[in-house]
């Protein structure tokens, strides 16, 4: 019996020294909190780093799309030769002659259109100019419509021809009188662009 008693008494003493104070209660319970909440933390930030990861991975693969299409649009304007064509360029073997052709084509427009080409003359490039530029400044009379005609065929056709300046005017007599259709001065500052042909 005396060794059952020492068993039983060992075992009180051993409950009893497990027995926690309030305090160690409390720092177990913050210890285990803060665990939670670290488990938490390391786990909402491999979700934000997975997201990232997908987020990264479709950007990607939208950028590699976009560039496969640019490349391919690249490749289709190559071969199906989008430069203008040779006859949107003055054709000349110099500079002078490129000016003969582009005040020969507008003698012939100025026929069409029934109008009369008081002057032309080159003017000089400007500074930002490319070297195979050519400016000419031509001063004509027409009506209002043959005008309006005159220059959109000139800005759409070939060769190429840029209209930089233009000023309206009522041409001598007309300017007395009020007409439906009058005739007009048209001054134009013109620039084209020629390129080296045979001599």
């Amino acid at each position: 019996m005396i060794r059952l008693d020492r068993k039983r008494i060992l075992a009180i003493r051993a409950v009893a020294a497990m027995k926690l104070s309030r305090e160690q209660i409390l720092s177990v319970g913050a210890l285990a909190a803060l665990l939670l909440a670290c488990v938490a933390l390391m786990g909402v930030s491999v979700q934000m780093r997975a997201s990232a990861a997908q987020d990264l991975a479709e950007r990607h693969d939208l950028l590699s799309r976009f560039e496969a299409r640019a490349k391919a649009r690249r490749e289709a304007r190559a071969q199906s030769g989008a430069a203008a064509p040779a006859a949107a360029f003055l054709d000349a073997p110099t500079q002078g002659l490129a000016v003969a052709q582009l005040q020969a084509h507008l003698v012939q427009m100025a026929d069409t259109h029934h109008a009369v080409l008081v002057s032309s003359g080159i003017e000089p490039t400007k500074r930002e100019d490319p070297p195979d530029s050519i400016r000419l400044q031509a001063t004509l009379e027409m009506s209002l419509q043959a005008a309006q005609a005159f220059l959109y065929r000139l800005e759409s056709g070939t060769p190429y021809v840029f209209v930089d300046q233009l000023a309206l005017q009522l041409a001598g007599a007309a300017s007395q009188r009020v007409a439906e259709d009058p005739l007009l001065r048209v001054t134009l500052g013109l620039r084209a662009i020629w390129r080296r042909g045979a001599a």
